[in-house]
């Protein structure tokens, strides 16, 4: 549950700093000041609600690292460190995308990547799938990741956040104006926005901004599929990402911090907030796959 919260609340975070520097900067007044201006509340909404999503894109390997503790491997000090750079380079090229960073991070098995473009991605691993998996299954969890990043999921779902977080703060600050004005209806000085304003607004940001994270959640689940099927087409058969997910189905997998939980191997396996498919449909959908 607290990482289910913690990546509904990311992108709320960015969110909620944002509005309130507009509040001190008057621009909430500006946009009530005679009558609700719809052009302008537009744009600040389009402002609002992709600067968001874009800060934490542009954020998220920096956070990743920070995080996780990953350790970037610059020099390989050991044979299973250069097998794994050769193999991130070998698949690279093979998906058309620049060479990743490749990073090793203690912790349960997982892997993700991250990162807002393409051909500077990052992709890491923990010493938990390291040791638990075979190579092959390694092989076919790095090729998922790669598939994520020349599938340009990371910025497909940002896209879409940011998409969300417009209609989330256009609908929030429109609905609040017109609750203000019907509290205030009577007041004669009414110059400005109100409490009433400021309140609904607040809490419809955050009632419409778990309700987009629902939204971006099941987006994440489609994307998985194809980074699974992406993973078989790179290694050149399906069968060892089959294996990589049936060995993750036996294993504790550990939790990832919510600004890279999306674009993990594997995730909470919580409902509407889930940003992973079950591993038995997964495995199924391979299967099936001709």
């Amino acid at each position: 549950m607290k990482r289910i919260f913690l990546f509904v609340l990311t992108n709320l975070a960015v969110m909620v700093v944002l509005g309130v520097v507009a509040s001190l900067l008057g621009v909430n007044r500006f946009l009530t000041a005679n009558g609700l201006n719809l052009s302008a509340l537009l744009g600040f909404s389009l402002i609002m609600g992709f600067g968001g999503a874009i800060i934490s894109l542009l954020m998220s390997k920096p956070m990743a690292k920070w995080s996780t503790g990953a350790q970037v491997i610059t020099t390989p000090q050991n044979q299973d460190e250069a097998w794994i750079v050769d193999t991130v380079r070998r698949l690279s090229e093979k998906a058309g995308i620049g060479m990743p960073e490749v990073a090793i991070y203690e912790g349960e098995p997982n892997a993700f990547a991250t990162g807002a473009f393409r051909d500077s991605a990052l992709v890491a691993v923990s010493t938990g799938l390291l040791q638990g998996m075979t190579r092959e299954e390694v092989e076919a969890v790095l090729g998922h990741e790669i598939a994520h990043i020349a599938n340009g999921d990371m910025v497909t779902l940002t896209l879409i956040q940011g998409v969300l977080n417009t209609f989330v703060v256009f609908l929030s600050r429109v609905v609040g104006y017109f609750v203000d004005s019907a509290l205030r209806k009577n007041d004669e000085e009414n110059t400005g926005p109100g409490m009433g304003y400021y309140i609904t607004s607040i809490v419809l940001d955050i009632v419409l901004g778990f309700v987009a994270s629902m939204i971006v959640a099941w987006f994440s689940r489609q994307r998985e599929f194809r980074a699974d099927a992406g993973s078989a087409q790179l290694l050149g058969r399906k069968q060892p990402m089959v294996n990589a997910l049936g060995r993750l189905g036996q294993m504790q997998a550990g939790a990832l911090p919510s600004s890279v939980a999306a674009m993990g191997i594997t995730g909470d396996l919580g409902k509407l907030f889930a940003s992973h498919p079950p591993l038995e449909e997964r495995i199924a959908a391979l299967q099936s796959a001709q």
